[in-house]
């Protein structure tokens, strides 16, 4: 298909995760964007390698997570190490039982993500046009001009909406002339994915290794044997970095861990600088960005992928209700309300840990070497402690209680609108079988849950309203009050003989609580509040 003269509701600069999860999602609703790539062709490195739970669930959703699982692998904990001793170990299997149907931290390289939604956009008929580059945006009042070449040619198209996910040189984020402030980090890195003989290194255990002169951890891949490193450069190694091989730094290496590290396969080494910027806005006009065209942060935590991902997952059904004539434009202020917060804290907490391990000062060194260890296994001791770290990390805790297209008018304090669903098992009545609210969600679109005690009659009057003013919007679902059900009615704050009214947006946050079920009210938030067109 040729390019030049082509008109298309959405233009996706970038096949990286985030540029390929925004076309499966866009794709989900029926929208076919075109999306450009200059490289020329998916990542054969491994880059990022953790995807965190929030993202296995957005997988699940769309009908891919068992290819994610199969190929990857969970890490069973991480053990910290002092002057190459070994300080502790602490397990993160299962960590978030209950939780998410998925309570780990998964091992599963950035490459196999890429092919992994690749392969989704192809069973979509959604080609990704490689060797592509944007030259220039011109942003109008209801359209963009972009001109893009594709190694031979310049084409135009014309577009509705430009999403730059086109990583921290964005191409689209300079044309639009938004700054991207930040600063970068003094050391110099090295990222390594190898094959080692190193029996003392688990092939399950994240492994840190913590010194003055620097650190160096080991990341288990799913494959036998294989390991991600990273560490800071030796400051020798530094005078002549562009011929740097990975024989020069393992000297390095073994001063720090006190092992013989034996490479048996070198897959991949590289050396780089470290930023921590974020653009000063997500969007201008009818153009957005998500992942690292928006915000660049330190590895810590494995969160800057899955970052990303979840940008495309909130701004794509936006997007796509607007194209399709369902909802208005305003929506769209909504992505970067939402979307911002969350970047801005996360620069800042993995900004704070990243200088924390890499901190010369005598009381930070003194910290980690005598007093890191008890704080811990004080602090892993703790349930509470072990929950909240595990929400961060796994970004299930993400919520948008402050946005302003939630809508909460229930007395629950627990969960409210803008919170994540909460993954809560459900035994179907009817059916005679479990199965979860997430799973309630699948489906593209709304989600209208009623819990209590109804009469047929109000069902049916339930059905026939969104039948009648949202069809193919909303889905429905009732969930009536019985012994095997209680867990769901508590964690709600359900009242014995009350009922709940609630309405999940397409991305499994809760838009609207209500303690009542009133149609007016309902209608008042998808309408006015959401912006949603009633027929």
């Amino acid at each position: 298909m040729q390019l030049n003269g082509q008109h298309t509701d959405v233009l996706i600069v970038g096949a990286g995760p985030s540029g390929l999860m925004m076309a499966a999602q866009l794709l989900r609703y029926g929208i076919q964007p075109v999306i450009i790539d200059s490289r020329q062709g998916p990542t054969d490195q491994s880059k990022a390698l953790a995807v965190q739970a929030r993202s296995l669930e957005i997988y699940r959703q769309m009908g891919i997570v068992d290819k994610a699982l199969k190929d990857g692998k969970p890490a069973e904990g991480v053990t910290f190490n002092q002057n190459g001793h070994k300080i502790d170990s602490f397990s993160v299997k299962n960590i978030g039982t209950g939780e998410t149907p998925f309570p780990f931290v998964f091992l599963y390289q950035q490459s196999k993500n890429e092919r992994l939604l690749l392969d989704y956009l192809t069973r979509q008929c959604c080609p990704v046009y490689w060797n592509t580059t944007l030259v220039s945006l011109k942003p109008g009042a209801d359209k963009t001009t972009a001109i893009v070449n594709d190694g031979n040619e310049d084409a135009m198209l014309t577009c509705r909406y430009v999403v730059g996910a086109d990583g921290a040189h964005s191409v689209v984020r300079k044309q639009l002339q938004i700054p991207f402030n930040g600063d970068v980090y003094a050391q110099e890195f090295f990222l390594a994915d190898v094959v080692l003989d190193n029996p003392e290194l688990t092939d399950s255990f994240i492994q840190l290794y913590l010194q003055d002169r620097g650190f160096t951890g080991f990341f288990p891949m799913p494959e036998k044997n294989g390991y991600r490193i990273i560490g800071n450069l030796p400051e020798k190694a530094t005078d002549n970095i562009a011929d740097l091989q990975l024989e020069d730094v393992v000297p390095a290496m073994n001063a720090i861990t006190g092992l013989d590290i034996q490479v048996i396969k070198n897959n991949w080494f590289t050396t780089y600088r470290l930023h921590h910027r974020m653009a000063d806005s997500f969007s201008k006009q009818h153009c957005f960005l998500i992942g690292d065209a928006a915000h660049i942060h330190s590895p810590v935590g494995g969160q800057g992928m899955n970052t990303g991902l979840q940008d495309a997952y909130n701004l794509a059904w936006k997007m796509a209700f607007v194209i399709s004539g369902h909802m208005s434009e305003n929506i769209l202020e909504s992505y970067a309300a939402e979307r911002m917060p969350v970047a801005r804290t996360l620069l800042s907490t993995t900004d704070r840990a990243f200088k924390i391990i890499l901190s010369k000062n005598w009381f930070v060194s003194f910290f980690k070497k005598h007093l890191l260890s008890k704080v811990l296994k004080y602090v892993w001791s703790k349930e509470s402690w072990r929950e909240e770290f595990f929400k961060r990390v796994s970004q299930i805790g993400i919520s948008y209680r402050d946005s302003q297209i939630n809508l909460h008018l229930s007395n629950a304090t627990k969960v409210k609108a803008g919170d994540r669903l909460p993954y809560l098992k459900v035994f179907d009545e009817k059916k005679q079988e479990e199965t979860d609210l997430h799973e309630w969600c699948a489906k593209p679109g709304f989600t209208l849950i009623v819990l209590g005690s109804f009469k047929e009659l109000d069902l049916f009057t339930l059905a026939k309203w969104l039948s009648q003013h949202y069809p193919g919007l909303i889905n429905f679902f009732y969930l009536p009050a019985s012994a095997k059900n209680q867990p769901v009615f508590d964690a709600f704050e359900i009242p014995k003989g009350k009922k709940k009214a609630i309405i999940v947006r397409p991305d499994m946050h809760i838009g609207f609580i209500n303690d009542v079920v009133a149609i007016d009210m309902m209608d008042n938030y998808l309408v006015n509040v959401l912006g949603l067109k009633k027929q």
